[in-house]
């Protein structure tokens, strides 16, 4: 064979390879409002970015018929690039190619990206698009799976995970985005579940869709499954790109800090008016944190789910956080079982990857009923307390109203090592709220009184008075300063600068046992 003849070759393989399926399935593709895999890389990495892997990888059955079909890539594009300069590694299923099924050569190009992600500490991105496991490769394709599920759970807390469910996700497949630290679904095309819609009808009789059993939308609010949605393909990969921006790219290092252009001193005088005179009425949190945030930009990471608490990432002077804000907007930014589970999984995302915590807090304690405590209010709450406990990362507290009881403990106090801890003169910290607390107090007196509620009004006055204020913490030094709402931005940023080369350290152990 000529030197000619080999480069034509070699061309005809990268065109096959680049074609997937056919031209037929990508029209298929295309006609279902997704886009092909090759597409989705174009449109994830930076222009030209994009070095691939394994293209000319082909799967080795020999079993129904499968040595007549072997397609360069064998169903999966795997490789490397960048995301505005900084290198990822990526794979990204072809949906064209056996359906995106999972074969052994499948799994092994797959492995070895996440492989090299490790050794060089880059982040991991999964377009994940796939009908499951290759059925005609039997266990193989099965230990492919479990082999990515294990090079997950070793990854974890070392370089960032993210997976966008572009397609189906179905069984044991579902198992890799979730122990990742982030996934994106896409509304009407991408679902997950463990079961599809008919093995639920044969076993429990249900009828469900796949869209109400496992699309997007059920993710993000029900299960907490999903925690960002989109409503194409290119909008959940423009979200894979913001979210990538606010982390670093591996465990040793810190996120990228950025020219904001906002004003370190800038200050808000509506956040003065902000918390209402009367403390049942509630207010929108969020108004908070786009007041303080760099240019009032705030990434929010499951917007739908357990919307009594709310999470995401901010910059302050440039400087990457992650915050995590009850919502007395919702429920009163009460504490459940799926908040605190919520909550907890933020922080130690943002304590493995050295992004510092900022904490709003305004709550009234733990939910109660029935419901909560059959469900596992003690241990799930436990995980949120946990979580904080454990963290490093500088940790810094506002309180803007409420913190009651537990929940004032639990929410980064300054007895479980938050380093800053603020409070707005509008602050009520006490073991409960002054009605329930003069209620018990002052039983006797109140039962005695000839006008029982006009007694418990005074009473309850009167507590409010003496323990409904931050000022009895800050003579305790459990708060550190009691600001002006005003001035919480820079008191923010001045606390950042300052804990910027913080260490702390917890004892050494292979692992805690956190309360699952």
């Amino acid at each position: 064979m000529t030197r000619e003849e080999q480069f034509k070759q070699l061309e005809k393989f990268r065109e096959e390879a680049k074609l997937g399926g056919g031209e037929k399935r990508i029209e298929a593709q295309h006609k279902k409002g997704k886009l092909t895999a090759r597409e989705r890389i174009d449109f994830l990495v930076d222009e030209g970015s994009f070095v691939e892997m394994d293209m000319l990888v082909r799967h080795r059955s020999k079993d129904f018929g499968l040595e007549k079909q072997r397609p360069a890539g064998d169903g999966v594009v795997t490789g490397y690039g960048y995301i505005d300069g900084r290198l990822i590694f990526l794979f990204s299923q072809d949906f064209t190619v056996f359906g995106g099924s999972l074969s052994e050569t499948f799994a092994e190009k797959i492995l070895k990206v996440m492989e090299q992600a490790m050794k060089v500490g880059a982040p991991v991105i999964g377009l994940n698009d796939s009908g499951g496991a290759r059925i005609q490769e039997g266990v193989v394709s099965l230990g492919g799976y479990a082999e990515i599920f294990l090079q997950n759970t070793l990854a974890s807390g070392v370089v960032p995970q993210i997976s966008a469910v572009l397609g189906p996700c179905a069984g044991g497949a579902v198992y890799s985005p979730a122990i990742t630290d982030f996934t994106i679904m896409v509304r009407k095309t991408s679902y997950m579940f463990v079961t599809g819609p008919n093995v639920v009808k044969t076993v429990t009789h249900e009828e469900v869709s796949s869209e109400d059993l496992g699309g997007a939308d059920t993710h993000a609010s029900k299960s907490g499954v999903n925690h960002l949605t989109a409503d194409s393909d290119v909008e959940a990969l423009q979200k894979v790109r913001q979210l990538i921006s606010y982390m670093p790219s591996n465990n040793m290092e810190d996120a990228p800090r950025i020219k904001s252009g906002d004003q370190p001193d800038r200050i808000d005088e509506k956040l003065d008016s902000l918390v209402p005179e009367n403390p049942n009425q509630p207010y929108d949190i969020k108004e908070v944190i786009t007041s303080v945030a760099d240019n009032g930009v705030f990434f929010e990471i499951h917007e739908d789910y357990a919307k009594n608490i709310v999470v995401g990432f901010a910059r302050l002077d440039g400087y990457s956080v992650g915050i995590i804000a009850n919502q007395p907007a919702f429920l009163a930014g009460v504490l459940d079982i799926d908040t605190s589970t919520k909550a907890a999984r933020f922080i130690r995302f943002c304590d493995a990857f050295n992004i510092p915590l900022v904490t709003f807090e305004d709550v009234p304690g733990f939910l109660p009923g029935t419901h909560q405590e059959w469900g596992g209010i003690i241990k799930h709450g436990a995980k949120l307390l946990y979580a904080y406990c454990e963290a490093t990362v500088p940790k810094i507290t506002v309180i803007t109203r409420k913190a009651y009881g537990g929940a004032y403990d639990v929410m980064s106090s300054k007895h479980i090592r938050g380093d800053v801890n603020l409070a707005w003169p509008s602050a009520e910290i006490a073991v409960m709220g002054p009605k329930g607390a003069a209620e018990i107090i002052f039983k006797k007196e109140i039962a005695n009184a000839e006008d029982p509620e006009a007694m418990l009004a005074e009473k309850e006055k009167e507590y409010r008075e003496k323990f409904a204020n931050p000022y009895l913490a800050a003579e305790r030094g459990y708060i550190d300063e009691v600001i002006l709402p005003r001035n919480t931005r820079l008191r923010i940023i001045q606390a950042l600068r300052m804990l910027e080369n913080k260490v702390d350290k917890n004892p050494v152990k292979k692992h805690g046992n956190i309360p699952l």
